[in-house]
């Protein structure tokens, strides 16, 4: 019997530990590197609980230090994607059924390991296997992850509680049912804890989940999984399998009882999973929620009242943290000319300070890593080399990339004089970043500009002191991002405070971080009961 009436969950973001050196949790840290890196991993696909090996694999790779593999990873065939589809719907009945304060427990539990013993863990195989330092691993892998957990759970009870109104003669109620099928998760590589909260959200809620983790964070996510794994989920509630993009798509996509897909990557793999779906519109049980988040062409608007310190700061730390590869991260701004020349002078200093500071990830004082693998690495310099080849732009700063040892390409810095260039319009998800500068009377006219210049409209800020300056940019680019962002840099998004996720082609904009987000994994059902008949 379960009669117990829960009316909330207190939820509190995740502090972020210092690291200081001979800290416990530097120590503990420094320990787990070591362990991995003098480890090698054998990492099966994982179906109904039960480990799979097809002897078809791929390598864990260190970016920054490409000749070191972690381990190796096995990729499921048609086979076993068919297996984790009847393993998922198999599980679905006695999760669902589950009550949901059972569900929410084994995930609160997971937050716990996460911030405790499994905290070293997780940081240091998002340290090695996505190039981060160790403020950004657990910003992401510890912080993050684990407020995704817990804030799941309190916004769950939120959502629970919200019942519709009764009178004398009916008494009506909201059932919150899973969705019917299954839902199909696929994780990118560079937050560990979006790939968590990828298949966390909707299994919380009550559906079963096939992860496809991304082919360049299957460690991580395979600590994750196993981090579920020992705070009690029930075999088959998540199916770990890594696979071919061409075969999940092939196979998952279009089954009959595909009911959900949650997704972080590009716009254009989105696109092309979207146009499958609605080729097969008729051959589902239910419509597919689709939950999206993708690209970005994030921007910086300076006003000329704007503080050029806590900008040109903002600027650096937007663009650069992470080696620009978040997808919040700053990749076009626009300058007032009465401020350039400051500006250039304080950006300058500070690109110069974190370009001595790239390389191994493991030192305390490094502020960038590399860049995930060689592709990525390629098309990077592709744009530097556009920029650097064109009559139209200059690089004055950065622009050296060396892959000899990791995929490492200095913080780079164009100025264009053209606003619709290339490297102002189109994605490049690395560390480059570009600068127009406007007249100062142009402000307005420059606000239309930001505002129609890029088919994203994921993030964005205005630095002004000017009140009605803020307005004015505040309402011009309405659009232009879901999380718009005052006098601070527009990455950093923290999970209950500014929920993410944008819209145009940057996503279906379902917040991730919010009980928004949760509430598409649900099928509400009202049942109206006559209390006189």
């Amino acid at each position: 019997m379960n009669n117990s009436i829960v009316t909330e969950i207190k939820f509190k973001n995740e502090p972020v530990l210092e690291y200081k050196e001979g800290s416990p949790e530097r120590i503990e840290l420094e320990a787990q590197l070591a362990q991995m890196k003098n480890s090698y991993v054998d990492i099966p696909i994982i179906i109904d609980g039960k480990e799979i090996r097809t002897g078809n694999t791929e390598k864990c790779i260190v970016p920054h230090d490409h000749k070191k593999v972690l381990g190796e990873y096995h990729i499921a065939g048609k086979e076993e994607i068919k297996m984790a589809i009847e393993s998922t719907l198999r599980a679905k009945s006695a999760w669902e059924e589950l009550h949901w304060q059972h569900r929410v427990a084994i995930f609160l539990k997971a937050a716990e390991l996460a911030s405790g013993p499994w905290r070293a863990k997780l940081n240091a195989a998002t340290m090695l296997c996505q190039s981060k330092t160790y403020k950004q691993a657990e910003i992401d892998s510890a912080c993050e992850l684990v407020d995704f957990l817990r804030y799941n759970a309190y916004a769950l009870t939120q959502i629970y509680s919200e019942q519709p109104i009764s009178t004398k003669i009916f008494k009506n109620r909201m059932e919150y049912r899973p969705l019917e099928g299954f839902v199909f998760a696929i994780s990118p590589f560079n937050f560990t804890s979006i790939a968590c909260n990828l298949v966390g959200a909707p299994a919380i809620a009550g559906n079963t989940v096939i992860w496809k983790p991304s082919s360049d964070a299957v460690y991580s996510s395979y600590l994750v999984y196993k981090l579920f794994e020992a705070a009690g989920l029930p075999k088959g509630v998540i199916n770990f399998v890594p696979c071919r993009s061409i075969d999940a798509e092939d196979i998952i996509l279009t089954n009959e009882n595909l009911s959900g897909l949650h997704f972080t990557g590009s716009t254009e793999v989105f696109q092309r999973m979207w146009k499958i779906v609605g080729n097969n519109i008729t051959n589902y049980r239910t419509f597919p929620r689709l939950v999206g988040e993708t690209g970005g062409k994030n921007y910086v608007m300076a006003h000329p009242s704007a503080n050029i310190e806590s900008l040109t700061t903002a600027i650096i730390e937007g663009a650069f943290e992470y080696q620009g590869q978040k997808c919040s991260a700053v990749s076009r701004v626009y300058i007032p000319r009465s401020l350039w020349p400051d500006v250039k002078e304080r950006l300058l200093q500070l690109a110069e300070k974190i370009r001595g500071k790239m390389g191994d990830i493991e030192k305390r004082s490094t502020f960038m890593g590399a860049v995930i693998n060689a592709d990525a690495f390629d098309r990077i310099v592709s744009y530097i080399e556009f920029a650097r080849n064109s009559s139209e732009a200059e690089i004055i700063f950065g622009g050296n990339y060396d892959d000899s040892v990791g995929y490492f390409i200095e913080p780079t810095i164009i100025l264009t004089q053209n606003p619709k260039f290339k490297t102002m319009e189109e994605e490049i998800f690395g560390p480059v970043l570009t600068i127009y500068i406007y007249e100062d009377e142009d402000f307005e006219e420059t606000l239309n500009l930001c505002a129609n210049t890029s088919k994203y409209g994921l993030t964005g800020s205005i630095f002004a002191k000017d009140r009605y300056a803020l307005v004015k940019a505040e309402k011009a680019l309405m659009h232009t991002a879901g999380n718009f962002y005052i006098n601070d840099k527009p990455t950093g998004a923290i999970v209950g405070q500014q929920p993410f996720g944008g819209a145009r082609l940057s996503g279906t904009n379902d917040k991730a971080g919010s009980k928004l987000n949760l509430l598409r994994w649900m099928s509400p059902r009202i049942i109206k009961e006559n209390l006189i008949n």
